[in-house]
């Protein structure tokens, strides 16, 4: 079949590579001249598991092609997918002007029937604002009868195994308009499907409203639990449970089971906080309060200073004078995305207290490096106060403290007596509970997790809250 895919990011590159993959031949349209010339030389301009092998393959093969020309792509296509992307804005609604820009281009192009299928995560109601301004355009060209129709298939990519989740998805969401058009769509997109449903069915058919809805419902629930989780720990920490052990025990109930119930410094990247933020001022638009959505994003909000906040009880306001190893950095490990890093915030608030930073991460120091460059543009750091270190050992050397903000592989099994060795104090801050807090102690390490905790860690968090104790004494006597 013949495909066009507008955007070539992160779900627009995955959705090409992935339907070519499979036979298909599959334009590529973006407006951004410097990544259309990226991908056509061969580049990849994000880094996701599988995926640079994937497009070098169908590019080689002449089943991927990357272009500028709208008109080339709408023309070519049996099916366009828009997939492109749809910001924040201040109010936390989704912003649809770059959406609602390829849907006025492909009303200039468009000369037969085409289904334009809606990737891009968008509230309720899109679908319509799309039909409508590809009408509005086909009528100044004098074209107001041509047929099209307009679909919502929302993508439920997880970063680090996008490729694997659009090959073998859970299922396929497909949304269609009424009436003949919807028909057509629905027969072109059950032969675009076929390859991802030979073992068994996979496509959920419903109308195009419950579809962009469905979007949003899943990720809100998902981020509902991990919110819960993190409220859970930190009852487990002034209660003295231990939150994996809480974790095993409800997971185990077939009615709750195990995702997303990892404690930790809260969620980031480019979906839930968004999509959070989005489903709540959409309902806010029809009237109706979010309460639960709305409290899992303060909590989280809450969540990803967690890791700062027990700093500065460990070691007071002022950290002039302190240094700190931070092992990752993306949001997520397997991905180099940034957006909305836990570890952006709790790097920033060390450095504005005037903390040394020595920070790693095995994919994401260059993203890491423009992420904290925006974020600290008010900040006046001393030089060397953020060093960039290629080796997780290098980070290490002579700092306070060990803070995990990325649970990567290559850092769950370390040498643990080599780490404490090279740490001025022996004290783990683990923000995804990677470790064994028991083994930790076993190596002399205090550690301080989510939720979790050893005998060592909490003997240091006494001592610092003594220490508090008594200097508030000593100040209310002067």
């Amino acid at each position: 079949m013949k495909i066009t895919v507008v955007g070539a990011g992160y779900v627009g590159l995955v959705t090409a590579a992935c339907l070519a993959e499979v036979g298909n031949q599959v334009l590529v349209v973006d407006q951004d001249q410097t990544r259309v010339l990226l991908l056509q030389a061969g580049g990849v301009p994000i880094y996701e598991p599988g995926l640079e092998e994937c497009v070098r393959r169908n590019r080689e093969a002449g089943r991927l092609r990357f272009a500028h020309s709208m008109a080339q792509g709408v023309q070519q296509a049996e099916l366009l997918f828009i997939a492109v992307g749809t910001p924040a804005q201040e109010d936390g609604s989704a912003d649809l002007q770059h959406v609602l820009a390829v849907a006025q281009q492909i009303g200039r192009h468009l000369d037969g029937f085409l289904v334009v299928v809606n990737k891009s995560t968008v509230p309720v109601g899109t679908a319509a604002a799309v039909s409508e301004a590809i009408a509005s355009a086909l009528r100044r060209r004098g074209r107001s009868g041509s047929p099209f129709a307009v679909v919502s298939n929302p993508e439920f990519l997880k970063e680090g195994a996008a490729m694997e989740d659009f090959t073998r998805p859970d299922r396929i969401v497909i949304g269609l308009p009424a009436g003949a058009e919807g028909e057509r769509a629905r027969l072109l997109l059950t032969r675009l499907y076929e390859p991802f449903n030979r073992h068994h069915q996979r496509t959920v058919w419903m109308d195009v409203c419950s579809a962009e809805l469905t979007k949003y419902a899943a990720n809100a629930m998902l981020a509902t639990r991990i919110s819960f989780m993190n409220e859970i720990a930190a009852l487990a920490d002034r209660v003295g449970a231990d939150i994996d052990s809480v974790r095993r025990g409800i997971g185990a109930d077939s009615r709750i089971g195990h995702s997303f119930l990892y404690a930790g410094t809260g969620y980031g990247g480019s979906c839930f906080p968004k999509d959070i933020r989005a489903l709540v001022q959409t309902a806010a638009s029809h009237g109706l309060p979010m309460r639960i959505a709305s409290a899992v994003e303060a909590i989280n909000t809450e969540q990803k200073q967690r890791l700062l906040q027990l700093v500065l009880e460990l070691m007071g306001p002022d950290l002039s004078g302190c240094r700190f190893a931070v092992w990752g950095l993306a949001f997520k490990p397997n991905t180099s995305d940034m957006r909305e890093a836990p570890s952006r915030s709790v790097i920033a608030g060390l450095l504005a207290r005037g903390a040394q930073v020595c920070a790693h991460d095995p994919v994401a120091l260059d993203e890491a490096r423009r992420a904290l460059q925006h974020d600290l543009e008010s900040v006046q750091l001393e030089p060397g106060q953020l060093r960039w270190c290629e080796r997780p050992e290098q980070a290490l050397q002579q700092a306070d403290a060990l803070l995990i903000l990325t649970e990567w592989k290559c850092f769950q099994n370390p040498d643990f007596a080599r780490l404490r060795a090279l740490l001025r104090q022996p004290l783990v801050l683990d923000g995804r509970n990677l470790y064994d807090p028991q083994l930790l102690e076993q190596h002399g390490l205090a550690y301080l997790g989510i939720g979790r905790r050893n005998r060592l860690g909490v003997a240091r968090l006494q001592q610092a809250r003594g220490k508090q104790r008594q200097q508030q004494g000593v100040a209310a006597l002067l």
